[in-house]
């Protein structure tokens, strides 16, 4: 019709993008913490961040890598009168015209995955979040030492709770009888996923690609979360 706009379609590749940018944000606690930290107190090693955080050492290499890589952090190598390398010692780029463009930029992809979830429409936003999932799951799991043979359910579930913490999600696993279950107790989209339940088809899929990654017996999962009024985020399979 004449005088009608027509409004643009949405390339898949920018809304992928943009979906995985929100989970290296500032989104995460674990993170935000860390950085906070350091400002505070340059020169802190992972161990200390670790201790300071409660979490495991491995799991604060992994934010301070997101933030190394984000532009966020920096580190120079400690010295060491012990056999060993010696330890990393971190601080905050201290640059307010870099940290202000880098929160201008977080909260510019903020903007762009809300309207491309409003034009998207529910059912195909819910479709293309759980395939950006499973793909970035699939790609996890076959990451990991592989096996001969096909995982059990509840083996490649304690694979995934561990992936998922070094993730931000902050996850554990319950065994019931008859199904294995992973709870995050953190979600690294932050506000996002409040506003825009959607977003937890990607953790949906993302266990599931996961499990086929990891080449478990059973790969189909149902998923509670707290973002769609449930008690918890909990991933079962």
């Amino acid at each position: 019709m004449a005088g009608t706009t027509r409004e643009p379609e949405l390339d898949p590749a920018l809304f992928t993008a943009t979906v995985t940018s929100l989970a290296h944000s500032f989104g995460d606690n674990t993170r935000r913490k860390i950085y906070l930290y350091l400002r505070e107190n340059p020169g802190a090693t992972a161990t200390e961040l670790a201790r300071h955080c409660d979490v495991h050492a491995n799991v604060a290499r992994h934010h301070l890598e997101r933030l190394t890589e984000g532009g966020y952090v920096t580190f120079d190598n400690g010295h060491t009168t012990t056999v060993g390398r010696p330890a990393k010692h971190y601080r905050v780029i201290d640059n307010s015209l870099i940290m202000d463009g880098s929160m201008r930029r977080d909260a510019l992809l903020v903007a762009l995955l809300e309207m491309a979830l409003e034009r998207l429409g529910p059912d195909a936003a819910e479709l293309m979040a759980h395939d950006v999932g499973v793909t970035y799951g699939r790609a996890l799991g076959a990451a990991v030492t592989p096996s001969d043979t096909t995982r059990s359910v509840k083996t490649a579930m304690v694979s995934i709770a561990g992936l998922l913490t070094a993730h931000g999600f902050d996850a554990r696993v319950e065994d019931d009888d008859d199904a294995q279950s992973v709870v995050a107790e953190n979600c690294p989209f932050g506000a996002a996923a409040t506003h825009h339940p959607v977003l937890c088809a990607v953790d949906r899929g993302l266990i599931a690609g996961m499990l086929q990654g990891l080449g478990a017996e059973r790969t189909l999962v149902t998923l509670t979360s707290r973002a769609r009024g449930d008690d918890t985020c909990r991933a079962t399979a």
